[in-house]
């Protein structure tokens, strides 16, 4: 990734807390007392590939640890950073090597994912036999976004960050897209066409509903779906293009207590390549939150913070 690029992505993060800010319902949404909060998280994300030939289809998954994270948040600005431990790999299933930087953004009006992902080594397992595949590449870049419609009610931030409180259960419809561009290869692995390799670019049109469960106060359970069409095809080859689905389901529960939190969250994004190919990435995490009376001083001292 070059320097402009990633000074495009540090920007585009800098502005997303600002980006559609909108009243809401006292009645159905409510900002903790504290600005200020420290997170702790167990976390597991992972990109496979399912090919199906001849009715038989063979999911390739990667070797990789569950990891722990740290976050600290300060108002609606929050800094995460994670780390896996090799020693928890299964040695059985093949070494997996891995760029994988995914984000999240649930704003009050939109919600954001992106997705950086590269991958080398796979393992499969049918019964008791572990196949392994080292010459298997995947790799997925991805920007969708979603309009929250009932934004005054339903919170995003609520259901899957912690950040806030849904006081009453309610849900909304949601619209959006996006764009993606997929790449698989290997020497001699797998059988996708005559070079064994393959690169995919598609947009990416979907909607869905999101609802939130408000149970005895300080529980609640979320879920998610949106659903939609991604058209594209090869190297921009516009006799090749071809419409095929995508669904992004999410699902979330917790418990909020007036100064602590903790909860669940699962996220899938299945993107069809071809009728009989495709992509699943995921993020699964179970966090504890505590939230402080008082905040740093040089935090409240940071204009483009308050």
């Amino acid at each position: 990734m070059n320097c402009k690029i990633i000074k495009i992505i540090f920007v585009l993060f800098a502005l997303f807390p600002h980006i559609g800010s909108a009243q809401i319902d006292s009645a159905y949404i409510a900002p903790f007392e504290q600005d200020f909060s420290i997170g702790v998280s167990s976390f597991y994300q992972f990109t496979m590939l399912t090919h199906k030939i001849d009715n038989v289809s063979t999911t390739y998954m990667p070797n990789i640890p569950v990891g722990l994270a740290l976050s600290v948040s300060y108002k609606h600005f929050s800094l995460k950073g994670g780390i896996r431990f090799n020693f928890m790999r299964n040695p059985d299933f093949g070494k997996t090597k891995m760029l994988d930087f995914q984000s999240h953004f649930y704003g009050r009006k939109f919600i954001f994912d992106m997705f950086f992902k590269n991958y080398k080594g796979f393992y499969s397992q049918k019964d008791d036999e572990i196949i392994l595949y080292p010459d298997i590449k995947l790799a997925q870049y991805s920007l969708s976004g979603q309009y929250i419609f009932n934004n005054k009610k339903f919170s995003y931030r609520a259901a899957f960050k912690q950040s806030e409180r849904q006081l009453k259960s309610a849900g909304s419809f949601q619209l959006g897209g996006g764009f993606y561009y997929n790449h698989v290869s290997a020497e001699t692995s797998l059988a996708i066409n005559e070079e064994n390799r393959l690169n995919n670019y598609q947009l990416n049109l979907s909607g869905g509903y999101v609802y939130s469960w408000i149970i005895k106060k300080d529980f609640f359970v979320a879920t998610g779906m949106s659903a939609g069409l991604n058209v594209g095809g090869e190297n921009f080859n516009i006799e090749k293009i071809k419409i095929s689905p995508n669904v992004f389901p999410r699902v979330s529960a917790g418990y909020n207590a007036d100064s602590w939190s903790v909860g669940l969250s699962f996220v899938l994004n299945r993107t069809y390549i071809s009728r009989n190919l495709f992509f699943e990435t995921g993020y699964a995490e179970m966090s504890f939150i505590k939230r402080f009376d008082k905040s740093p001083k040089f935090l409240q001292r940071v204009k483009f913070l308050n």
